[in-house]
């Protein structure tokens, strides 16, 4: 069945009028009272329907939240489209309001409760045979009988409803249900969604794992939230999770776990916006800027204007001092110059000239020298070129450094260019406790170093440390925590053994005074939670591997678990692209031989300089600190054999889980082909809607596809088709979770009548005279009919 896509409203629509398009020719048909359901539905052609744009607008006071959709569809097909619209509400959406109006005309519309929106859907899957809609089971709907869209036309809807947001541990939880790429394949053509969020305590941590947001904050107590983009395929639901705190620093967390597993957790810390100057920590801060030939013209002057930005924004309590470097090496002062009295620095930013060869090594001990023990300082470090003076030798270099810098330093190193040290770049901010950013020839220095050091500007707290009372957390990323800052906030990914309440305890210096900030009643959960936490610790643990096997060489465990990372959470990177392309990532042997593909991969020389060693650092430091789950990649990637292969079509991420796709089945990558059988269940069957009913967790999965493979609470299903399954399966116990013998099924195998299915209202019921078709947003699959003209072939 042909599916055309949007949205997160899907739309059961009947086809009305001419060129009606069924899989083989019919005889004219004349109306049929009932109508006759059609099984299987016909082929219609859909060509020409699409959404121009999306406007998705939320406004947000205290606890409630408004939100306003707009959308505009448009039938560039030669017939008219009328049906019944339903529109899936957020689980756990306690709507207290709710508005539809077409083309700026308000019409009738409803909240249908879980269990009628339920029943409805498992109709459309028994009678479409199109599994699609399961993912919305345990939600509300909205259902409204549809406008008539003609040819060559169009209608603008709009929906507004309202809903108290849901809290876990502080963080309140906003989400706008999208996630159409399971049954649609029609792309936005533009997409804005906005939030405007507004509290009468100050806000603290504002986080989207779903989408790259911008985020303005307006003081401490409101904030706008904005994502925009063109060509959009709406694949995951837009999620939201914002927290008030009166305390100067806010600390929320958020936890998963799965059944016989370790857990996983996030810990959002977010200081205040605003903050008294006495309480920002002085620090000093040392620009080494590289002046050497190969900066002349565009990169010189990009890099002046950086240092200029920085030296201009530095608090009255800093210090600081600019080494440029080239075949030697000039200072601006012999010693740290005071921020409120900085002197002539623009003079001396003027008078760099490009010239010479890459000292490194004499800059950065230079660097090391200013540095004073007793406050935090800040070394920025920007360069374009491999170290050509001085010690050119990038382990002695490393192991020099290593010996002069104090500990208080954090290096954040800026690689300019493609002919950059990687190896170098890299090393030095893992020793020194900072970060790499790599500019491309395409981007702009002062740009990034501007970017940086807005983040940076007002630390609030240093040399931070967290205490998890009796929870015992580990692989924790980043590894070494980084100062907080105003108006920013920390994302910190870990693993936990057992859940439960605990005290967090968050503790570091300001201005040599030890502060410490005590959290109680947080709760590590002992069973469910977030589950997209699990592919975000993932996520960055893949890169920091990645980055360790880089720097320190390979290591069979290291390569080992990026190997058995990638496959479980589908983390894709060019070197884990086995994924998609290998046929046997479910048994021993096959991870076996992906394993030695790897090693033999890790072990060959590497580039340390050049784009692509260049492309490869900076991907493994944007997995490293990665701030969402990293979303299958839209686009083909070239792997590491040479091989174009598109993600998108061979792999689906659905929570925690990751299904591949093999031979036309989607299967779970935690199905082990070695051990026992999968039990097998004919897709929309009673035993298939048994299943779902002991399980309804199962939906989001089985909402893939007809043919599935899926491991649950420790058992795997096989969806098959129909008449190849087994009488009777294990069932999972609705309450315990545990696997029961299957009992026999009072399950109807019709279609609910409209009272049993919930009505979609006069003139088109979802059984009555125009029986709708899910058109997935815009979906369309002929479901039941009404006669306009005769059948076209």
């Amino acid at each position: 069945m042909k599916k055309i896509a949007l949205f997160p409203v899907l739309l059961l629509l009947a086809l009305l009028a001419a060129t009606l398009t069924p899989v083989q020719a019919q005889d004219p048909v004349e109306p049929i009272e009932p109508p006759i359901i059609i099984d299987p539905p016909p082929r219609w052609r859909l060509d020409g329907l699409e959404i121009a744009y999306q406007y998705v607008d939320v406004t947000i006071a205290d606890q409630v939240a408004t939100t306003h959709i707009e959308q505009l569809f448009v039938n560039d097909n030669a017939w008219i489209l009328e049906g019944t619209y339903l529109f899936p509400l957020p689980r756990g959406a306690a709507v207290s309001q709710l508005t539809m109006w077409v083309d700026g005309q308000p019409i009738e519309a409803k909240i249908l409760e879980a269990d009628e929106a339920r029943s409805i859907y498992d109709a459309i899957v028994r009678q479409l045979r199109d599994p699609a809609l399961l993912e919305y089971v345990g939600s509300q709907a909205i259902q409204a009988n549809v406008f008539p869209i003609p040819a060559r036309d169009q209608r603008r809807i709009e929906i507004e409803y309202s809903q108290v947001l849901p809290a876990e541990n502080g963080l309140l939880h906003y989400v706008f249900p999208q996630a159409t790429d399971l049954y649609t394949n029609t792309r936005l053509n533009s997409q804005r969604i906005r939030v405007d969020v507004q509290s009468e305590q100050a806000l603290r941590t504002i986080y989207s794992p779903s989408h790259p947001v911008a985020i303005d904050r307006r003081g401490e107590f409101a904030a706008t939230v904005g994502y925009e983009a063109s060509d959009v395929s709406a694949e995951t639901d837009f999620e939201l999770f914002y927290s008030v705190s009166p305390e100067e620093i806010g600390l929320n967390l958020l936890s998963y776990k799965a059944a016989g597993e370790d857990g996983f957790f996030l810990l959002l810390v977010a200081p205040t916006v605003e903050i008294d100057a006495t309480e920002v920590i002085a620090k000093d801060v040392i620009l080494v800027l590289d002046t050497s030939g190969s900066m002349d013209g565009a990169k010189l002057a990009q890099a002046q204007q950086a240092a200029r930005f920085v030296v201009e924004r530095l608090n009255d309590s800093d210090r600081f001092n600019i080494i440029a470097f080239s075949t030697g090496v000039r200072v601006f002062a012999r010693q740290m110059a005071p921020a409120d009295e900085p002197g002539d620095y623009a003079q001396f930013i003027n008078s760099f000239e490009a010239g010479g060869g890459t000292n490194i090594s004499q800059a950065l001990l230079e660097a090391a020298a200013q540095a004073d023990r007793e406050r935090p300082t800040t070394i920025i470090f920007l360069t374009d070129g491999l170290a050509t003076e001085g010690i050119t030798d990038s382990d002695l270099l490393l192991d020099t450094v290593r010996q002069q810098m104090p500990d208080n330093v954090r290096l954040f190193a800026f690689g300019v260019g493609n002919d950059v040290d990687t190896f170098l770049l890299d090393s030095l901010a893992r020793d020194h406790g900072g970060a790499t950013t790599y500019v491309r020839p395409f981007q702009e220095i002062d740009e990034a170093v501007s970017a940086f050091y807005g983040k940076i500007s007002t630390p609030v707290l240093a040399d931070i440390e967290l205490d998890f009372d009796e929870i015992i957390v580990e692989q924790v990323y980043p590894q070494q925590l980084p100062d907080l800052f105003a108006g920013s906030q920390l994302i910190l990914a870990g693993r936990y053994r057992s859940g439960g309440p605990a005290t967090v305890t968050l503790s570091g210096e300001v201005n040599g005074r030890q502060q410490s900030f005590v959290y109680d009643d947080q709760t590590f959960s002992t069973g469910g939670g977030q589950s997209f936490i699990a592919r975000l610790w993932a996520t960055r643990a893949i890169g920091h591997l990645l980055t360790q096997i880089r720097l320190q060489g390979e290591d069979s465990e290291l390569v080992q678990s990026v190997v058995n990372l990638s496959i479980r959470y589908g983390i894709i990177t060019p070197y884990t692209s086995y994924l998609i392309e290998e046929d046997d990532i479910f048994t021993q042997t096959g991870r076996d031989e992906i394993l030695e593909d790897a090693e033999a991969y890790f072990t060959a020389p590497q580039d340390v300089s050049g784009e692509r060693a260049v492309e490869a650092a900076a991907a493994e430091a944007e997995l490293a600190a990665a701030v969402a789950p990293q979303p299958t990649p839209s686009a083909s990637i070239v792997s590491a054999s040479g091989q174009v292969v598109a993600p998108g079509e061979l792999m689906r991420q659905v929570g925690s889980k990751t299904f591949v796709q093999r031979d036309g089945v989607w299967i779970d990558t935690v199905f082990d082909a070695d051990g026992p059988a999968p039990q097998q269940v004919d897709f929309a069957s009673d035993t298939y809607f048994d299943l779902l009913s002991a399980a309804p967790a199962l939906g989001q999965y089985l909402a893939i596809g007809p043919r599935i493979v899926v491991v649950y609470e420790g058992v795997a299903y096989e969806i098959v088709q129909e008449g190849e399954g087994q009488e009777t399966i294990t069932l999972p116990d609705p309450d315990t979770g545990e696997a029961t013998p299957q009992q026999p099924s009072d399950a109807a195998t019709t279609v609910p009548d409209s009272s049993s299915a919930g009505s979609a209202g006069q003139g088109s019921s979802l059984c009555g005279l125009a029986l709708m078709i899910p058109l997935a947003i815009v979906g369309l699959v002929g479901w039941g009919w009404r006669r306009r003209q005769q059948w076209r072939e």
